[in-house]
């Protein structure tokens, strides 16, 4: 692992995420709020530190809310994205604009996710609203293969499982 991604841990007291990576939670909003059409009470906000080191990834999942991702260090971050028909499908450099990365994506509510660094390491935020909670999380890898989704062809899909 290269060094500064091992500092980082250490620093931000990162723990292994269940999608792959390290994170901490570092705001949840005290405001409350409905969440779209099921009417589900959630925090207005969170946010997290996410750092995803050279061979890890951050396996196909989606988030019943909009995640907004901000790079704040490291190699570019590919992140792909597909809408929850399989219709639609994109791969997104998250990164610095010198390095022909841009610093913020959003993912859709709903939206198939995953990414993986381009380099050594990349540690990012992820601010989602409503608020993230656990169980409004989905991993593919998790549902049965015979209701996993099909992406539109933008990656090697298996490589994210």
């Amino acid at each position: 692992m290269h060094p500064r991604a091992e500092e980082l841990i250490r620093l931000l007291d990162l723990e292994p995420h269940p999608e792959g990576g390290y994170y901490r939670r570092i705001y949840k909003s005290e405001s409350l709020v409905l969440r779209g059409k099921d009417g589900i009470e959630r925090r207005a906000l969170t946010s997290i530190y996410f750092l995803l080191t050279e061979g890890c990834v951050s396996r196909w999942h989606r988030v019943n809310a909009d995640e907004a991702w901000h790079h704040y260090e490291g190699a570019i971050l590919e992140l792909l994205s597909f809408s929850a028909d399989g219709s639609v499908g994109f791969s997104h450099q998250l990164g610095p604009l010198l390095e022909g990365g841009s610093p913020a994506h959003v993912v859709p509510a709903g939206w198939w996710q995953a990414a993986r660094p381009l380099g050594a390491y990349s540690f990012v935020g992820c601010t989602v609203g409503p608020g993230f909670e656990f169980e409004d999380f989905t991993l593919v890898a998790e549902l049965p293969e015979e209701s996993r989704p099909v992406p539109p062809v933008i990656s090697d899909f298996a490589l994210f499982l």
